[in-house]
């Protein structure tokens, strides 16, 4: 629509201003007459009909009120946009940075959480201060550890108490033959639960478990006899050669030293050390074996951490003392098999957890895995 505005000379009316868009045309203002009077004078810039002279238009570009509105606009949002990636940009370098900060302490708990598992810190102190007082390394909280144990065990009601070596054996056989039937039994426990090894021993026994009526036994028979032990077409051959070298060197009984019950067909160093405790009620070493290392390792009582049973028995018969050997085995064994289990150890029933550099572990990687599920949650949940 077109807006027509009036402007006004001393004379009078001189043009019209017209807009329309975005364009203006001005209407000049006519040109004035020479001189006054007479007859060649006009008068006041009027053609000589009386009517007034108009001028050409003359047209002036501008932008007008809505262009101006609308290049605002794109400017602001321009602008705005610009900003908006600014701050997406800085909000994702934020995510990336707090990422990477998770990923260093998820690390530096990983690491903690190893040096807790083996109680390398606190072993390497400990060696220091004794070393420092001219005595031998001992692991930290040993004699408390070993007083829990105690008393978790008081009951002795673990399958090893009343399924063990010690309880397989016949009280009414001669002791010769006794002997024999703890060094079999021994044999028969090796990669074996005790009641699959206390069920074997009552067959043996009512079949008659004496050197001569083994040797006198088919293969077929001492294996239906034995079976499912572990690696039982293994042990039927271990058992007839032990028996027979018994025979032949030993009068049936068993060797009383470890270096000879060792010779004898299956029998290893934790067995052998076992058959002196039990058999010949002598201290000879720490009988060591799958409850007894693991065990170990967990509390921090090996200087460094051993990967067999004889690294370990070796480590603990430097520091433990003597007396505490033969009271090792069955307490460890027993504590194994219903507390400190190879796979999800009750550490929340634990008396040694807050001395056990394992449980301490165990709660630190429990935590930070919770810690790390909940900033996936919240990561998802954001999304």
């Amino acid at each position: 629509m077109s807006t027509t505005s009036p402007y006004f000379t001393a004379g009078g009316p001189a043009g019209m201003l017209t807009r329309s868009g975005r364009s203006v045309w001005a209407v000049s203002a006519p040109a004035r007459g020479g001189g006054g009077g007479g007859g060649g004078g006009g008068g006041g810039g009027r053609e000589r009909c009386g009517r007034p002279r108009r001028c050409p238009p003359v047209k002036v570009e501008y932008e007008s009120a809505h262009g101006d509105v609308d290049e605002n606009r794109r400017r602001a949002a321009a602008s705005k946009a610009r900003a908006g990636e600014t701050l997406v940009g800085a909000t994702a370098r934020k995510e990336e940075l707090k990422q990477e900060e998770e990923e260093e302490q998820e690390k530096k708990n990983v690491k903690e959480e190893g040096k807790e598992a083996s109680g390398e810190e606190e072993r390497e102190e400990e060696g220091k201060r004794r070393k420092r007082a001219g005595g031998r390394w001992e692991p930290p909280h040993w004699r408390a550890q070993l007083d829990n144990v105690r008393r978790m065990r008081q009951h002795r009601d673990a399958p090893v108490d009343h399924m063990g070596a010690e309880a397989c054996q016949d009280d009414d056989a001669a002791p010769a033959v006794r002997r024999y039937q703890v060094l079999v039994s021994l044999m028969l426990s090796s990669q074996t639960k005790d009641q699959v090894t206390s069920a074997a021993m009552s067959k043996l026994r009512s079949h008659g478990l004496t050197p001569r009526n083994i040797v006198g036994t088919d293969d077929a028979t001492l294996g239906r006899l034995i079976y499912p032990v572990g690696f039982w077409k293994t042990k039927v051959g271990f058992i007839r050669r032990t028996t027979e070298l018994l025979l032949a060197q030993f009068g049936g009984d068993i060797p009383r030293s470890v270096p000879e019950l060792v010779k004898l067909p299956g029998v290893g160093p934790k067995m052998a050390h076992l058959v002196m405790n039990i058999a010949w009620d002598e201290v000879s070493g720490i009988g060591v074996d799958t409850h007894v290392h693991r065990i170990s390792n967990r509390l921090g009582w090996v200087r460094k951490a051993t990967r067999a049973p004889e690294q370990t028995r070796v480590a603990l018969e430097d520091w433990l003392p003597r007396e505490l050997w033969s009271e090792v085995n069955w307490l460890m064994v027993g504590f194994g098999q219903q507390t400190c289990r190879p796979v999800a150890p009750h550490c929340a029933e634990c008396l040694n957890r807050a001395v056990c550099p394992s449980a301490r572990a165990l709660v630190t990687k429990k935590k930070a895995a919770a810690a790390a599920a909940a900033k996936t949650r919240d990561r998802h949940t954001k999304r």
